[in-house]
């Protein structure tokens, strides 16, 4: 009898210590109940990429902090994203997350004009004291996919679509070329531009105009549409995904993301602004961080290529190493980082207008 009440009792135990570590968060809901706030989506929340990666992510703050969240979806990024801005803090929202850097120039104009709302920005660039501006260094994932490329890729030719020329972009491409080229030198990344983040016709003929031009068996993307993962798929070409992890959807050629874990942003920095002690300030934050991880590697990834990834995982999050440290050569075989430099976050957020060696640019659909 003793031993049955000793373990219904630490049963019990571990029962209310799950329902504390998973469990609402009391202190939250005590004092400010179902707490409004207005999502802003450049696409719809079921696209199985980027939007869906916020949409996933606020569920979970809106379970754990007792939130009630509107969705605004397929918003353009021009003076309609202001209107239904105001709209939702007229229908009662206290925050404001937008999710696209096309959203800046609207979301500061309304945060200038509620200073009482707070605001977070995805990507943006442009902060004040109700509004901050978040990322991730997802570079340094790009870096850890351009090795499984790397050493997938037999005809050294490796495909990558991608949406804009503009520094996040080529931050991204440039970081994957590194990978590419620390395990295999003789390869080349050819990019061809949609001219769209959402866009599935744009993306497809982007796609298809890169692998008519080049032998490519990998292909990387840099777009939110999934276009390219069904023509790759069906071309029997290696995929290497973004925002999130489509496996489970193409499991034949699917190697691996660079995917996002947006809660682990959202919940502390909602509770922040419930407690009142929100900051506005940019946030740019790097695998230590929790908002983005590498997907798991598919059983289509061989075991030296997991181990030389596992390796440079750890010097990244060690801090030992970052992915634009020196010497690093541009695509016209100019110095642009010497031995023991490393590029400014300034350079790497605003002016990275350039491509490493490796990356061959100027594919248009």
């Amino acid at each position: 009898m003793k031993w049955t009440v000793l373990a219904s009792t630490i049963a019990l135990a571990m029962i209310i210590g799950v329902l504390i570590m998973f469990g609402p968060d009391t202190e939250v809901q005590n004092t400010q109940q179902k707490f409004r706030v207005a999502m802003i989506l450049t696409g719809l929340r079921n696209d199985h990429s980027w939007n869906e990666t916020h949409y996933e992510a606020i569920q979970k703050a809106e379970k754990l902090l007792n939130l009630e969240v509107a969705y605004y979806e397929n918003v353009p990024t021009d003076s309609t994203a202001q209107f239904i801005m105001e709209q939702a803090i007229q229908n009662g929202a206290k925050i404001i997350i937008a999710n696209s850097i096309g959203f800046g120039e609207h979301e500061l104009a309304v945060a200038r004009n509620h200073p009482e709302t707070k605001f977070l920005h995805a990507t943006g660039l442009h902060t004040s004291t109700n509004l901050s501006t978040f990322f991730g260094r997802m570079y340094q994932l790009r870096y850890l996919t351009g090795i499984v490329a790397g050493m997938k890729t037999k005809t050294n030719e490796i495909g990558y679509v991608a949406a804009y020329n503009i520094s996040e972009v080529n931050r991204g491409i440039n970081a994957f070329t590194l990978g590419v080229q620390k395990v295999n030198p003789d390869a080349k990344v050819y990019v061809s531009w949609s001219g769209s983040w959402t866009d599935e016709s744009m993306a497809a003929d982007a796609t298809r105009n890169l692998l008519s031009k080049h032998n490519v068996d990998v292909l990387a993307t840099h777009v939110d549409a999934l276009s390219p993962y069904e023509i790759a798929d069906d071309r029997g070409v290696w995929i290497i995904g973004y925002n999130r992890d489509n496996s489970r959807r193409f499991p034949d050629h699917f190697l691996t993301a660079p995917v996002w874990r947006w809660e682990n942003f959202y919940i502390p920095k909602i509770r922040e602004i419930i407690q009142d002690k929100f900051e506005g300030r940019a946030y740019w934050l790097g695998l230590e961080s929790g908002i983005m991880e590498l997907a798991d590697l598919t059983r289509n990834v061989d075991d030296t290529t997991r181990q030389v990834v596992e390796d440079e995982k750890l010097r990244l999050t060690q801090g030992k190493f970052d992915v634009f440290y020196g010497p690093i050569v541009d695509n016209q075989g100019n110095v642009r980082v010497g031995e023991g430099e490393s590029m400014t976050d300034d350079v790497m957020l605003n002016r990275f207008d350039w491509f490493v060696k490796g990356v061959v640019d100027g594919i248009d659909p």
